[in-house]
């Protein structure tokens, strides 16, 4: 048996009645590139049944040991029934885009049955009037628990249900039998084994502070030289506090070409950092409109993603394998030419300063934690406001996909989007996966925090036009300026040359004419 990592397990530990610790992965399927152009209910379970050997995730279950002693364990579901895991629904009337978003908000608000392996999937069908949606087209949302998913791990846990055509083949080949984990271990093996652990647990969480011990003086003294020069403080908003159990979710695709267009055009821009840009001028014209423009710039937590392997390789590391890093985003600059400069070098500064950040440390320590501790001080940390308000103003998720297109049941994929979890004190997720040339703004939010989702998404809209407008005056202003310089030299040769002309011809001697011979 698999035993959760720590970091794994505060995605367990942290859960309360407003806050769900899962994700939820949607894509939209064009199903006229099937066979017969339909594809069955009947189908998609033979094909769910077909990868269930792919990632063990599939048919195991969580154990959670008395007093969590210790870290839960991945044990096999005796019971295991695939039809409870995967259920279908259609759309009631207008069949609409703003329906779509309502039946994925409750199917995500809905937390999963951790008595049983931690994951749905939700057929929808009826996407008749969703505008931009081909005819007969539905939608797949797959939910999966925070615990065995990270945003990386939930690529390859999609990408092992995808073919890469019609007819296939698969992406990940399924194996010929169950890929299930060892046998179960006696609770009484595990007690043992847990008991081992607690006592270990306090030499190596004194051995990682004490390494640590540099990097904390470090960002200690970084952090007052800060406090007495210019202070980062997180600005209270509508997006902190305390969220309500139901989500809210609405989403806008873009052209990645635009994105990657932006990037370009700044000098060391990256695509996240367009990303960010876009960002925060909807949220600086959002929280405008409301008259709720703080002073100081809004502060994010992006995710970053430690993996270095190819999420659609089957060997890819399973679970977690993240850091954090926060930002601001300088929604208090109007100009957007700027404001894109200062994230890149706030994006840099972040990234350079990655390993002495106060989240990375708190991330490295939390590895070596008891899990009885560690299950009472999570929800004590978000309770106490120690984390979320006090650490950003939203998040943002930027997960690069794959740019070609995928197939499931031979339905094709046409528009991929995403949801999280939100909570203690952060109101607001924006992820922005990437596919097949499309980049997508998911938000994750509340009725009561976001009312007028439809009004954000055209707050990004603008926020994008804004700053293609600004990366194509910056595309322009260097050859602009090359042209000037091209002229000023030529006309500088041109005065040039006719000043030496001039000079040449007022400073040469005359020649001496040549006396004729005198005839012998």
């Amino acid at each position: 048996m698999k035993q959760l990592s720590p970091q794994d397990a505060q995605f367990l530990f942290m859960e309360d009645g407003n806050l769900a610790s899962h994700v939820t992965s949607i894509m939209i399927c064009d199903q006229s590139t099937a066979p017969d152009g339909i594809v069955r209910f009947k189908d998609i379970l033979s094909t769910v049944e077909n990868r269930l050997g792919n990632a063990p995730m599939y048919s195991q279950k969580l154990m959670r040991l008395p007093f969590d002693f210790d870290f839960p364990y991945w044990v096999e579901d005796p019971h295991f029934e695939l039809e409870y895991h995967v259920r279908h629904g259609r759309l009631p009337e207008p069949s609409d885009w703003r329906q779509l978003c309502i039946h994925i908000s409750r199917f995500h608000s809905r937390p999963l049955d951790m008595a049983r392996p931690p994951w749905e999937i939700y057929i929808i069908e009826g996407l008749d009037n969703v505008e931009g949606v081909a005819p007969g087209s539905f939608a797949m949302a797959m939910k999966m628990h925070h615990a065995a998913v990270d945003g990386t791990s939930a690529q390859k846990f999609m990408f092992s249900m995808m073919d890469l055509g019609p007819s296939g083949p698969p992406i990940i080949p399924p194996p010929s039998g169950r890929n299930g984990r060892d046998g179960n271990v006696p609770t009484s093996q595990l007690l043992v084994r847990a008991a081992m652990n607690n006592y270990m647990a306090p030499a190596k969480l004194a051995n990682a502070a004490l390494k640590m011990t540099p990097k904390i003086a470090s960002t200690l003294a970084g952090k007052a030289l800060k406090r007495s020069s210019a202070s980062q403080t997180v600005p209270m908003t509508r997006f902190n506090g305390e969220t309500s159990p139901n989500r809210a979710f609405d989403a806008i695709t873009f052209e990645l070409e635009d994105f990657k267009n932006i990037a370009k055009s700044f000098e060391g821009g990256k695509i996240n950092d367009a990303v960010l840009a876009v960002s925060a001028g909807a949220l600086r014209r959002y929280l405008k409109s409301k008259n709720e423009l703080p002073k100081e710039p809004l502060v994010i937590t992006a995710p970053v993603n430690k993996r270095k392997d190819d999420p659609t390789q089957s060997s890819s590391k399973e679970g977690n394998d993240i850091s954090a890093m926060s930002l601001p985003i300088f929604t208090n600059i109007a100009d957007p030419t700027d404001r894109m400069k200062m994230i890149i070098q706030a994006s840099q500064t972040a990234k350079s300063d990655k390993s002495t950040s106060t989240s990375r440390m708190l991330t490295d320590l939390s590895q070596h934690i008891p899990a009885m501790p560690l299950s009472t001080l999570g929800p004590l940390l978000l309770q106490s406001g120690m984390v979320g308000e006090r650490m950003c103003n939203a998040i943002v998720s930027n997960v690069p996909g794959v740019q070609i297109p995928l197939y499931f049941c031979g339905a094709k994929i046409t528009n991929a989007y995403g949801m999280a979890p939100i909570g203690a004190g952060v109101g607001l997720f924006i992820a922005t996966p990437s596919y097949n040339g499309k980049l997508s703004f998911s938000i994750t939010t509340t009725r009561q925090i976001m009312p007028d989702t439809p009004y954000f998404m055209n707050c990004l809209k603008q926020s994008l036009e804004e700053m293609k407008t600004a990366a194509e005056k910056k595309a322009k202003a260097p050859n602009a300026a090359s042209r000037k310089t091209k002229q000023a030299r030529k006309s500088y040769h041109r005065t040039r040359s006719a000043a030496e002309m001039a000079t040449a011809k007022a400073t040469r001697k005359p020649t001496p004419k040549k006396r004729p011979k005198k005839p012998s």
